[in-house]
């Protein structure tokens, strides 16, 4: 392998494992703010205790995150230098002003929450957590604008064969971006909905603390329903706009290799990238994805056959990864419908309760799924239609990033077992040491 795909596999290492704790930290802040918020009006401790128990969990989640987070950072220097002289009139400012506004209000405020139970008036604590809730959700904003820019880069002007900043209101308005946030941060909130309801069905099994863990239940419940429904209507806005603005993507999601009209979305398909072809099509309906790209099931989209060789996703990957993870959400909602359906009879429902439990990984890997399908879909652009990842990647030898990749890994891998073993260790013991405390 080269420098650039070597690269990519570390930061692609390093960026799933990061995201392993994203998506808790940004729901699962929004969720304790609401309990605490619950307590301070209803006075009812079980709101108090959730809040500490759930609490624990996201510190570990902060903190394994912060630390995989700052490392991606340094990666731009190290393995992608060439990318960064090349938009760091734009990209810099946007990382800074997540780092030095958002991650900053979010670390500060997160230390006065964690040690001021018994410092702060209860009514200062609650609002410390509102403050930590609301930090963590706008640095992952700043960072999504970022990331949009890169697929679909506006508000620059080209000076010396590089882009420069030209208008930052274009950056940080366009369309693109926050349908980038809404899909992401929903997927987020999904994800951290099934956590909750997951571990809490894990109580709800062995009848321990049940109105703790009852209420839990119903308000991950609440959050796992709604964004999951959001995601796929947010998906749906996306879809639409990647037909116009990355429309080689659009095809490999589906494998359309045909410029048409009425053009079909397959059951089942099966791509064959070496011949331009699907070596198997099975189930065609006619017109949907002319429907899912123009909202029109005459309209006509361009097909991968017509995109230069060069500028094509890889597109199994690309394919598969879109199919895998829109099945996987659909599994998602119809089981946020049922565990609606059963909320008032839980107790009688262990069947519900069980794969609750076990499905706990599986809104992880659709997230990551999705990203997937975002990175690898703008293959081969880093920044789309201006800089190919050919052209991006730090001139070092390979044999330097093969030590570090391994060393990524290695790390990550004690890391994330230290991590998911204090997860699973205090989940295991439950609110129990919580409730000593307020005795």
């Amino acid at each position: 392998m080269d420098v650039t795909m070597l690269s990519r596999l570390q930061f692609a290492a390093a960026t799933y494992f990061h995201f392993l704790f994203v998506p808790l930290t940004l729901g699962l802040s929004i969720l304790l703010a609401i309990m605490e918020t619950r307590y301070l009006r209803t006075g009812d401790m079980d709101y108090k205790r959730m809040t500490k128990f759930w609490g624990k969990l996201f510190l570990i989640n902060f903190v394994v995150g912060v630390v995989t987070g700052i490392t991606l950072e340094f990666q731009f220097g190290t393995n992608w230098s060439r990318y960064s002289r090349y938009v760091g009139d734009i990209f810099g400012p946007l990382l800074a002003v997540e780092a030095t506004v958002a991650f900053f209000l979010e670390s500060t405020f997160i230390a006065a929450w964690a040690l001021g139970w018994d410092r702060l008036s209860r009514k200062a604590h609650a609002t410390v957590i509102w403050l930590v809730a609301i930090a963590a959700n706008l640095s992952a904003v700043w960072i999504l604008i970022a990331n949009a820019w890169m697929q679909h880069p506006v508000g620059y002007v080209m000076k010396d064969g590089r882009p420069v900043l030209s208008d930052f209101l274009a950056i940080i308005s366009q369309k693109y971006a926050w349908l980038t946030i809404f899909h992401t941060l929903s997927a987020a909130y999904a994800v951290s909905g099934f956590f909750v309801m997951g571990v809490s069905a894990y109580h709800i099994l062995r009848t321990q603390f049940p109105g703790i863990f009852q209420k839990s239940f119903r308000m991950g419940l609440a959050m796992a329903l709604v964004f999951t429904i959001l995601v796929a209507l947010n998906g749906h806005e996306d879809a639409v706009n990647l037909a116009v603005a990355q429309p080689a993507k659009m095809a490999a999601l589906e494998t359309h290799w045909k410029t048409q009209e009425k053009a079909p979305i397959y059951l089942l398909a099966v791509p064959d990238e070496a011949h331009g072809r699907n070596s198997v099509e099975i189930g065609p309906i006619p017109g949907a994805l002319s429907i899912l790209a123009f909202l029109d099931p005459n309209a006509r989209v361009t097909g991968l056959a017509d995109i230069p060789a060069d500028e094509r996703p890889p597109v199994t990957a690309t394919f598969v990864s879109f199919r895998l993870m829109v099945t996987l959400g659909t599994v998602m909602l119809l089981l946020a419908i049922i565990a609606l359906w059963r909320r008032n009879r839980l107790d009688s429902s262990p069947r519900l309760l069980r794969t609750l439990l076990w499905f706990i990984p599986f809104p992880y890997l659709t997230v990551l799924l999705g990203w997937t399908v975002a990175e690898v879909g703008r293959q081969p652009w880093i920044v789309y239609g201006l800089l190919r990842t050919s052209m991006a990647s730090s001139p070092v030898d390979a044999s330097q990033v093969v030590v570090s990749l391994v060393a990524f890994i290695l790390l990550y891998g004690l890391i994330g077992a230290t991590a998911f073993w204090l997860m699973a260790r205090w989940v295991r013991k439950g609110p129990e040491s919580v409730m000593k405390a307020d005795l």
